[in-house]
């Protein structure tokens, strides 16, 4: 008994300060410390002991008046895994860490892997909030498919974001401090040699408190137009959140901000005259009443915060278009502004294409502060969310 016992301890507190939260309990099973009936039990016990450590303090220790966009770990993430009968296991929290795996992995080795982004927000009253997780589900079944791989049903996704959160609270940092960024990641795990689809894949979601994306914080961007390399192409994988779409932007990227610029906003890769994306958010153009962004054709990814503030704007009274965009339209317009889940909405100060640098207004009176306003408000919960895209966690 005093062996059990001890087994029991020692395994209880592996829960505690390792990466799994169920399988010590299986090795006591298998050791004969419990049995099968009371393997459940323990297992529940032991989490509501875990849960428990979340709400000792209501903050972590950070330096939140001075959050940038780097990671800063948190303390759980979420994993679920998917065999070749594509369906999902039940998923779990961890301790964050690193994953293992095969050298052979599909992920690493043929790049098969698509993730997400989105936020929580806390609310002054101290509840949290998500913004549009449901969208961020379905681009993932989107995505998964165009790459071949199953994806978690639109409830998995939204329960394994809100375990995440729940389990890294107090991560979330105060009102107006900025905003847990959640990090949902789905891999191809299982090795494969031969060019194929994974036989394994894990669907696994990380988290960490940010605040602004480029380091001018909230002052306007300074962009340049990308002539020599392409972001994506027609037939290939720009339209979703691949992995594979990103390291290739690196170069062009790390060029221009050695010449000072925030980023890079690319063309289309067939006559390299219409706008598409910046390297990781999309690019609107304001000129009197009318917005403009380049249509999402394929080779353009659909941003769930691009989609949300089309309609704030068309609430606001403006003419919303989505089309084609002639670069040569960037000398003519009045405001330039970015949007996605990171940045949120960016303000463009300048843009430099063929060495012709093109001033853009920005500040007070214009319309990206007035729809980032809007934007932030719903997600905040300041403005009151008549379109449904909040979700709070209980």
């Amino acid at each position: 008994m005093i062996q059990r016992t001890a087994c029991f301890r020692t395994l209880v507190r592996s829960v505690r300060v390792g990466s799994s939260s169920s399988l010590p309990f299986r090795q006591l099973r298998d050791h004969g410390c419990l049995g099968s009936a009371a393997v459940s039990t323990a297992e529940q016990a032991c989490e509501a002991s875990v849960y428990s450590e979340f709400g000792k303090n209501e903050y972590a220790d950070v330096d939140w008046d001075n959050l940038g966009f780097g990671l800063v770990p948190t303390d759980y993430m979420y994993m679920m895994k998917c065999s070749n009968n594509g369906k999902f296991e039940l998923g779990q929290i961890n301790r964050y860490g690193n994953i293992e795996l095969n050298p052979a992995a599909g992920v690493l080795n043929y790049g098969q892997g698509i993730y997400e982004g989105l936020k929580a927000f806390r609310k002054e009253d101290g509840n949290l909030l998500l913004f549009r997780p449901d969208q961020n589900a379905m681009r993932m079944k989107i995505g998964a498919e165009r790459m071949c791989m199953p994806s978690p049903s639109l409830d998995q996704f939204i329960d394994g974001v809100k375990q995440t959160v729940q389990a890294n609270k107090c991560w979330v940092p105060p009102p107006g401090k900025g905003s847990l960024y959640i990090r949902p990641l789905l891999i191809g795990s299982g090795p494969i040699l031969g060019l194929g689809p994974s036989p394994e894949y894990t669907f696994l979601i990380y988290a960490s408190p940010v605040r602004n994306y480029f380091k001018e914080g909230s002052a306007p961007l300074s962009i340049y137009v990308e002539e020599e390399y392409d972001r994506s192409s027609r037939g290939g994988a720009g339209g979703v959140k691949s992995i594979t779409n990103y390291a290739p932007v690196l170069k062009a990227l790390a060029r221009a901000k050695s010449r000072g610029f925030s980023d890079v906003l690319y063309l289309d890769s067939v006559n390299k005259k219409n706008l598409e994306e910046v390297s990781s958010c999309n690019v609107f153009v304001v000129k009197g009443n009318v917005i403009s962004t380049p249509a999402t054709a394929g080779t353009i990814l659909s941003g769930v915060t691009r989609r949300s503030i089309i309609e704030i704007a068309r609430d606001h009274g403006y003419q919303v278009e989505e089309r084609a965009i002639s670069v040569d339209e960037l000398s003519e317009a009045d405001e330039v502004f970015c949007t996605g889940t990171a940045v949120s909405v960016a303000p463009v100060g300048n843009i430099t294409y063929k060495d012709k640098r093109m001033e853009y207004k920005t500040g007070a009176q214009t319309v990206c502060p007035e729809l980032y306003s809007t934007l932030v408000g719903i997600q905040t919960g300041r403005i009151e969310d008549k379109k449904g895209w909040i979700v709070q966690i209980e």
